[in-house]
């Protein structure tokens, strides 16, 4: 019996060897795809780390592109204020210009004392040169000749009223 308990002890013993084996050729397969990975996941870091980094750029350059069309919209606000404004005096001044005409209307409406006529004195206008102008200075000039033109008719009046 003593040679039977000995085989059987050698060969639980065997068993027992080649399940070590097995167990260890698993292991070892795992460790190299363990290691696989890991170069993998390297590479994965390095790619997140040049995407953060361009990512980075792209938010520096969009920051200056805000802060360009910030400043263009700034100066772009303010011009406008500004024109506004000399759109409001522009009004303003011929609101003014209309109630002169409005006087001049009114005293107009009214009899004269008749005097001796006038002579009439034709003028001819000269040839102007043509230039280009902007908005605000064709507004200066027709708000200038208004008023000329409103404080001519009232020196008139006034003169037949005297």
């Amino acid at each position: 019996m003593s040679l039977f308990v000995t085989l059987a002890a050698d060969a639980l013993v065997a068993v027992l060897l080649v399940a070590t084996i097995l167990t260890s050729v698993k292991l070892s397969r795992r460790i190299t795809g363990m290691k696989a990975d890991e170069s993998a996941m390297r590479r994965t870091i390095g790619d997140l780390i040049t995407a953060s980094a361009t990512a980075e750029r792209a938010i520096a350059g969009l920051r200056a592109a805000l802060d360009e069309c910030d400043r263009g919209l700034t100066e772009r606000l303010e011009s406008a204020e500004r024109s506004a404004l000399q759109l409001d005096a522009h009004v303003a001044a011929g609101e003014g210009v209309i109630a002169r005409i409005g006087a001049i209307v009114t005293q107009a409406g009214r009899p004269a004392p008749r005097r001796e006529a006038e002579p009439v004195v034709a003028v001819v206008p000269k040839p102007i040169a043509v230039r280009t102008v902007s908005t605000s200075e064709r507004l200066d000039v027709a708000l200038a000749a208004a008023q000329a033109m409103s404080e001519r008719a009232l020196d008139r009046l006034r003169a037949r009223a005297a």
